[in-house]
This record gives C-alpha cells, structure tokens and sequence, in this order.
C-alpha cells in the first residue's frame, strides 16, 4: 500500500489559504486581486479593540492649546512655551495684605486709570528671591532637598517697602508697578546667594546681580513704562499722605517659600 504524504510547502500553504480566508472576503471571479495594503487593513480593522472613553479623555488634544491662549490669562502670555513635565518655579516670600493697603492699592488703581493706564491688582503678592526658571518633574525633589540644606542657618528677619517704581519684564509684555524694599536688603541678599548655589547646582539661572527687591501692586499688558513714570509722583503722594503718616509695607520674612507648578514647598527660618 502506498501511502501519500504532503511535504511541508504543501503545508504551509494550505495554511496561508486559511488565514486568507479568515482575514479577507472572497474574490469573486474575474475581480482584480486586492493590494496587499489593503488586506492588511482589513484585517486589523476586525480585530482591533476600540479604545474606552475614560482614556480617550484622559489626555485632552486642547489642554496645551488652551495653556497658551493669552485671552484665557487677562492678556497675559508665557515668558517660555508649556511643555508636559516642566514646571515654572520661583523663590519667595508671602505678603498678606492687611486693611490699610487694600484701600491704598483702591486708590491708586483709580488715580492710574484717570491717567490713562488701567492697572489689574495682582491675585497675590509676594516678594520674589529668584527669576522664574523650569524644572523637570524628576528634579523637584533633589531641588528641593538642596536648597533646604542651604538654608539651615537662615533667620527670620523683616523688611520694609515704601517707595513705589515701575518694573517691566524682559520681553517688554508686561509693565508693574510695584512697592520697592528699602530695609532688610542685606539679609535678602544672603538669602538670594544660598537660592543660586541650588540653582546653580542643577544649572538653571541665577537672580539678578543687582535686584531691586519689591512687592509687586498691579500690572498691565505691554510695555507703559514712560507712562507709568509720567505718574509715579503723583502716585507715591498717595502712598506718603495717609492720615497715620506715609504707608509703610512691613514684610515678616519667617518663612521662605518654593512654587513649582501647583505645588509649594515651606522652609520656615530660624527664630
């Protein structure tokens, strides 16, 4: 008896006509032959799963878009583009505004728009140690660690503001008006030194050579420098003519503070 055995070509292509068959419909007769692109198409579109609307979602194509939209931000527009897994960061100390300055900052809003220059009070005030600088996610501990080690031996101290003057930032977007310190000097600059040894450390830019320490009071769009000065005098008459004598901005430097992103980190100073 003689037996027939397929050899393994014979094999291998009855096995090729099977997933053809799975993959693909039936040509009909005298149809021209699909491309192979094409086949390949079809078969992954039958057996790809879709994808769940909880992570279709989860990682919105508008985000950035919106992020960078100036009308969302009162005019505003970011000194460096927004990038997943950079995080702005700053140094600085919180100033709480009591009753007095509120109704002082009232009244010099009212007096800048008389003159043409309608000034937005900040959200929040502070007095800044550090240019704003980007860290990466995987940095902000390290950062961190280091710069509370820097500021072990650091004491709290106060300083005072009095005098008003006008700032703009480096790409002439924004113009401030802002209350400039005028003791405590020395002590914010052994902290400014301690601040660029970290930033140094992961080479990122220190603070200026020669800083001008202020609170910031408001701000506009562009750059109104000259006529923000046109009016500084009138202004500061204000500041000087209160009923108690001139208005005096006392800042309790007891805790020093480190903004990243939506995060802020706390160094209270020594007593």
């Amino acid at each position: 008896m003689l037996v027939s055995y397929s050899s393994s070509s014979e094999e291998e292509e009855s096995q090729a006509a099977t997933k053809s068959q799975i993959c693909s419909p039936q040509k009909e007769k005298g149809s021209f032959p699909w491309p192979k692109k094409a086949k390949m198409e079809e078969c992954v579109s039958k057996t790809r799963l879709p994808l769940p609307d909880c992570l279709q979602t989860m990682f919105p194509d508008e985000e950035d878009r919106q992020t960078e939209d100036s009308s969302l931000h009162g005019g505003r527009i970011r000194s460096f583009k927004h990038e997943r897994g950079n995080w702005a960061t700053y140094v600085y100390f919180a100033y709480h505004p009591e009753e007095e300055f509120e109704e002082l900052l009232e009244e010099l809003l009212s007096a800048s728009t008389s003159h043409g220059v309608a000034l937005t009070a900040q959200e929040e005030f502070h007095l800044s140690l550090s240019q704003t600088v980007v860290l990466r996610h995987h940095w902000i501990q390290p950062f961190m660690k280091s710069l509370r080690a820097g500021l072990t031996h650091s004491k709290r101290f106060v300083c005072s503001a009095g005098r008003l003057r006008v700032y703009c930032n480096a790409e002439r977007t924004r113009t401030f008006l802002g209350m400039e310190v005028f003791t405590g000097h020395a002590q914010l600059l052994d902290l400014v030194r301690v601040i660029d040894q970290t930033l140094t450390e992961f080479q990122l830019e220190t603070f200026y050579k020669d800083p001008s320490f202020h609170v910031s009071l408001a701000w506009c769009v562009g750059d109104l420098t000259e006529e923000l000065k046109e009016i500084t005098q009138e202004l500061q008459s204000l500041v000087d003519g209160r009923e108690d004598g001139p208005f005096l901005l006392n800042l309790d430097c007891a805790e020093l503070r480190c903004r990243t992103g939506n995060k802020t980190f706390r160094f209270p100073l020594e007593t």
